[in-house]
């Protein structure tokens, strides 16, 4: 959650960028498509708490002051390259001007209302909206079933009421699973000692409904895992990952078709779909993939002031000095090539995969890649839309899929995620324990205060818990974790672990002192009202919804 914290160059700036540059483009694209005929049938996996800050006025007040400031940087930028003598410089101006207010049009016309206008689209049949964990807490470290009871009722509760219906799929964060065994907290004080037997994710899934998820194709093929942030986010220098070994025990299987999950003496199953390797790495890389075309607009090249970028990638030496001039047009046949590239992989794919039943192709890709780290990404995936009808290849939702391609018999998944090496090192090392274990304090400080509040009737306590559990909430996220790790925004991340782990200390305090009788004090209630506004996502959680009760369908 940025929204109140903060703008450039960590705060809602980041969340603008993301509207401006990829969720505005993919409502036009998924609207271009389906007045032509073509329904894109997308699976887009809209996060609670990304949700919350897109529906909320706060956001469309910081997103009127960034469209501002992008008109501003235009007009400013086309007088410093004009005095320059910069003529291609000064026509890509206009080229962002025209840019910025077809988006804001965009914006406009459908009332500011992105979250709604996805909805719409699905109530349409053209896309499906799944959901994550309520702020993409990296579920398998979480030292408490409670958290994640916590972490997905939140997330379902919050989908049901933006988008009008339940979802049937989740987006586990980092495609992070675990299976059902007896754990220990991998840090902190209870590390080896506290040995609990753990549900396996798929359990916690179907206490909610949740039919299935996207998981790493090397979890089921016994592969090498590919770490696909690494083009665009790569590791803190001197940070080095060894690749993890291909699970010795795990038989061989496809990655094109989705298979039942099961623990082994669990109580719940859901079917996972698999990551496939070559259609995703041909997306993801800009090393060996299509957004390292070098026409295509430079991610990491800006001008300042204003922030826009102007430059193409050029060569792949990474000089930021030696990056020549954007063409638009160029840039845009490239990516009409490249879809009816990705169309023949597809179809080459589905032809090998067919085997002993019928085949589909899952490629997963971060929202953001498309129109925010590649730019041409929304306009590709719209050529990609039509080539596929052109070619008679069925594209469906993974919800359609599941109707469509049986799932195969149930098997047993090994721990991993989609991270550096196969596991959790990129959330969990030396650099990250230390937030874990502020996790696991909160988290046994937060569970030891829900069982108190079982029975009685005590609404200004609620009150305090429940802010406490949106905190813990937000401490739980895996971005702080990622960005400490990659070493992006690591003083950033290490700041938000802090103040969100201060906040709940001092909610406990409060709750500590309400459990005893105690009034709260002027200065407490006021802390109260400034963190219920300034975290104000999950207007509806109940503190008692880390018990573990399901959700009503």
């Amino acid at each position: 959650m940025v929204v109140n914290h903060g703008r450039w160059p960590h705060g809602s700036d980041w969340l603008c960028e993301a509207a401006f540059e990829c969720y505005l483009p993919l409502l036009e694209t998924a609207h271009r498509l389906v007045a032509d005929g073509i329904s894109p049938k997308w699976t887009i996996n809209l996060s609670p708490v990304l949700t919350e800050q897109l529906a909320s006025p706060e956001f469309q007040k910081e997103l009127s002051f960034y469209h501002d400031n992008a008109r501003r940087a235009c007009a400013e930028s086309r007088e410093h390259f004009t005095r320059e003598g910069q003529k291609e410089i000064v026509r890509l101006t206009h080229f962002w001007e025209e840019f910025f207010e077809r988006m804001w049009e965009m914006h406009r016309r459908i009332g500011g209302d992105i979250p709604g206008t996805f909805a719409d689209l699905q109530r349409a049949g053209h896309v499906e909206i799944i959901t994550c964990a309520a702020t993409h807490g990296y579920l398998p470290l979480l030292a408490r079933d409670e958290s994640i009871h916590l972490q997905l009722r939140t997330a379902v509760e919050t989908h049901r009421r933006h988008f009008g219906r339940a979802p049937r799929g989740i987006w586990l964060p980092e495609c992070a699973y675990r299976p059902r065994y007896e754990w220990t907290p991998p840090t902190g004080r209870d590390s080896g000692r506290d040995r609990r037997m753990r549900p396996g994710i798929e359990e916690m899934l179907a206490v909610y409904g949740l039919e299935y998820f996207v998981a790493d194709s090397h979890l089921v093929a016994a592969g090498q895992p590919m770490f696909l942030y690494r083009d665009y986010i790569p590791l803190k220098e001197g940070r080095r990952v060894e690749p993890v070994a291909a699970t010795p025990s795990a038989e061989a299987r496809s990655p094109y078709a989705p298979y039942r999950v099961a623990s082994r003496g669990g109580t719940g199953q859901a079917v996972a779909f698999f990551r496939d390797p070559r259609s995703t790495v041909q997306v993801w890389s800009r090393e060996h993939g299509y957004p390292g075309e070098f026409a295509y607009l430079e991610f990491h090249k800006k001008h300042f002031p204003g922030g826009l970028r102007f430059w193409r990638i050029t060569d792949n030496q990474g000089d930021l000095g030696t990056k020549a001039v954007y063409d638009p047009d160029v840039a845009a046949q490239k990516a009409g090539r490249q879809a009816s590239h990705f169309v023949e992989l597809v179809a080459d794919t589905l032809a090998r995969a067919k085997g002993d039943g019928p085949a589909l192709v899952c490629s997963p890709y971060d929202s953001e890649l498309f129109g925010h780290w590649w730019f041409e990404g929304p306009r590709w995936l719209e050529h990609v839309a039509r080539g596929m009808a052109r070619a008679g290849l069925p594209c469906m939702t993974l919800g359609e899929a599941l109707e469509a391609v049986p799932p195969r018999a149930t098997l047993g998944l090994p721990e991993g995620s989609w991270g550096e090496g196969g596991d959790h090192r990129v959330w969990l090392n030396r650099d990250t324990e230390w937030t874990w274990d502020r996790v696991y304090s909160a988290e046994a400080e937060w569970v030891g205060h829900l069982a108190g509040l079982t029975g009685r009737s005590a609404p200004e306590l609620r009150r305090v818990l429940t802010q406490a559990a949106r905190e813990l909430l937000l401490l739980q996220s895996s971005d702080w974790q990622f960005l400490i790790t990659t070493g992006t925004a690591s003083d950033y991340a290490e700041r938000r672990v802090a103040e969100h782990y201060a906040d709940f200390k001092r909610l406990c305090e409060m709750a500590r002192a309400l459990e005893a009788g105690d009034p709260l004090s002027s200065d407490a209630a006021e802390s109260l009202r400034r963190l219920e506004r300034d975290d104000f996502c999950f207007p509806d959680l109940d503190p008692a919804w880390g018990l573990g009760a399901p959700a009503p369908q």
